[in-house]
C-alpha cells in the first residue's frame, strides 16, 4: 500500500479529489484522503495540510525553484565529491535517491517541473566546460576528436529543441469522428467490392473499422485511437507514450521520433565524452577498468573532479541508456509505454524479455512492419495553445 501511493498517476486514472473546481476544500493530497477531508468539512475543523493560510497556500504552490539545486548544488557537489573516493561513493550514491524522491514528489502532486530538464542541460553544459579547460590542456585530444563531441553536444540540443515543438495535442471534433467513421465505411465497402484487393488492405480496413473514439472525461472531447489524457499536461495527445520528465513535455505522435533521436544524440555523445576522458587521465588502462581502477588520479584536485564528473556522466547515462533500451523494444512490439501500462493494470498484456516489455498484441504485425509504421507515421497537428511548451 505505501508503494501504491508512491506510484506515478497512472493515464486515464478517474480524477483525484484535488483535481476538483471547488478549491477551497480541495486540501487532500490523494485520494485515500477524501473521507478524512470530506469529515473535516462536515465538522468544520481546519484542515492539517497547512492550507489555512491561502496567501502561504499560494506561494508554495506556484514558486517555482527548480532551477536552484541543479545550478549551484551540483558543481558543489561534485567538487566535495572530488576531494576523496569515499565522500564520491557517499555523494554519487545519495545524488539518484534524491532525484528519484523528487521525481515522485512532482509526479504525486501532478505538476510540471522544470528541475530535471535543468538538470540534463546543465550537466551537458558542465560536463563539456570541464573538457575544454582541464581534459583539452593536457594535450591527449585531438582537434577532431574535440569536434566530433562539439558537433554531438550541438546535435543533441537541436534535437532536443525541435522536440520540444509539442507531442501532438488532440483537437478532435464529433464531426470529425464521423467523417472518419465514413470515410473508413467508405473504403471497405470498395474493398470488399473489388477482386483485386489484397489481405493487407482488407486487414488494415478492419482495424480502422473496428477502431473506436473514445470521449475523454476531462477534456470532454473525442480523441482517436492511441490517444491518451496527460495528468500532468492537462490535455489529450495523439499516441501518448508518456509525460517525459527530461524534457518536460509529452511523448506523442508529433514528437516521439525525435525524441528517440535525442536519447540517441545524447548517450552516444556522453558515452564518446566519457571515454575521452578516461583516455586522457589512465591512458594505461582499460575504458571499463579505468572507470574502476584509475591510480593516482587523487592526486591533484583537477584530475579527481574529472574523474568524478566520469563517474556522474556515467550514472546519468546508464539512466538514459535503459529509457532508450525500453522505447527500442516497445516501438519493436508496437506498444506505447501508456498502453503497457494498462494493459498490466487490467492484465492484458504479456510480459516478453524477463519483464523488460509488455506486448499487448493489439497492433503489433510483426518486427519489420512495427518500425516501418513509426518511421512512417504522420506528425499529428500541434495546435497554438501548445507554445507554452515550446520554451520549457
Amino acid at each position: 500500500m505505501k508503494w501504491e501511493k508512491l506510484k506515478p498517476p497512472e493515464p486515464d486514472d478517474p480524477m483525484c479529489c484535488c483535481e476538483c473546481d471547488i478549491y477551497q476544500y480541495g486540501c487532500c493530497c490523494d485520494c485515500e484522503d477524501l473521507d478524512e477531508a470530506f469529515s473535516r468539512w462536515l465538522k468544520d475543523k481546519p484542515s492539517k495540510g497547512g492550507c489555512q493560510c491561502p496567501v502561504l497556500g499560494a506561494v508554495m504552490e506556484h514558486l517555482e525553484i527548480s532551477m536552484i539545486p541543479a545550478l549551484l548544488l551540483l558543481p558543489l557537489l561534485l567538487r566535495v565529491a572530488a576531494l576523496h573516493y569515499l565522500l564520491g561513493i557517499i555523494i554519487l550514491t545519495a545524488l539518484p535517491g534524491l532525484v528519484l524522491w523528487y521525481y515522485y514528489a512532482t509526479h504525486r502532486r501532478k505538476r510540471r517541473t522544470l528541475f530535471f530538464l535543468t538538470l540534463a542541460l546543465y550537466s551537458l553544459a558542465y560536463m563539456y566546460y570541464l573538457f575544454l579547460t582541464e581534459i583539452l590542456p593536457r594535450g591527449d585530444v585531438s582537434q577532431l576528436q574535440v569536434f566530433a563531441a562539439t558537433a554531438g553536444m550541438i546535435l543533441t540540443i537541436g534535437s532536443l529543441i525541435y522536440t520540444k515543438r509539442g507531442p501532438g495535442f488532440v483537437t478532435a471534433s464529433p464531426q470529425k469522428a464521423q467523417t472518419v467513421h465514413q470515410k473508413a465505411e467508405k473504403d471497405s465497402a470498395l474493398s470488399n467490392g473489388s477482386t483485386s484487393g489484397t489481405s493487407a488492405e482488407l486487414q488494415a480496413t478492419k482495424q480502422t473499422l473496428t477502431a473506436k473514439w473514445s470521449r475523454c472525461a476531462v477534456c470532454k472531447i473525442l480523441r482517436p485511437p492511441r490517444a491518451g489524457h496527460c495528468r500532468t499536461c492537462g490535455s489529450c495527445v495523439q499516441r501518448l507514450d508518456h509525460h517525459c520528465i527530461w524534457i518536460n513535455s509529452c511523448v506523442g505522435q508529433a514528437n516521439h521520433r525525435s525524441f528517440l533521436l535525442t536519447l540517441c544524440l545524447f548517450v552516444l555523445t556522453s558515452l564518446y565524452g566519457i571515454s575521452l576522458v578516461l583516455c586522457s587521465l589512465c591512458p594505461q588502462q582499460y575504458l571499463v577498468t579505468a572507470l574502476f581502477y584509475c591510480p593516482g588520479v587523487y592526486t591533484q584536485s583537477s584530475t579527481a573532479l574529472c574523474f568524478t564528473c566520469a563517474w556522474y556522466s556515467s550514472i546519468v547515462t546508464g539512466g538514459l541508456l535503459y529509457l532508450l533500451l525500453a522505447q527500442v523494444l516497445n516501438i519493436s512490439f508496437n506498444v506505447t509505454e501508456r498502453e503497457a501500462q494498462l494493459a498490466l493494470r487490467n492484465k492484458t498484456g504479456q510480459s516478453r524479455l524477463r519483464g523488460l516489455v509488455v506486448d499487448t498484441g493489439e497492433y503489433s504485425r510483426g518486427f519489420f512492419q512495427n518500425w516501418v509504421e513509426f518511421l512512417t507515421m504522420t506528425d499529428a497537428s500541434v495546435p497554438s495553445r501548445s507554445s507554452r511548451t515550446d520554451l520549457v
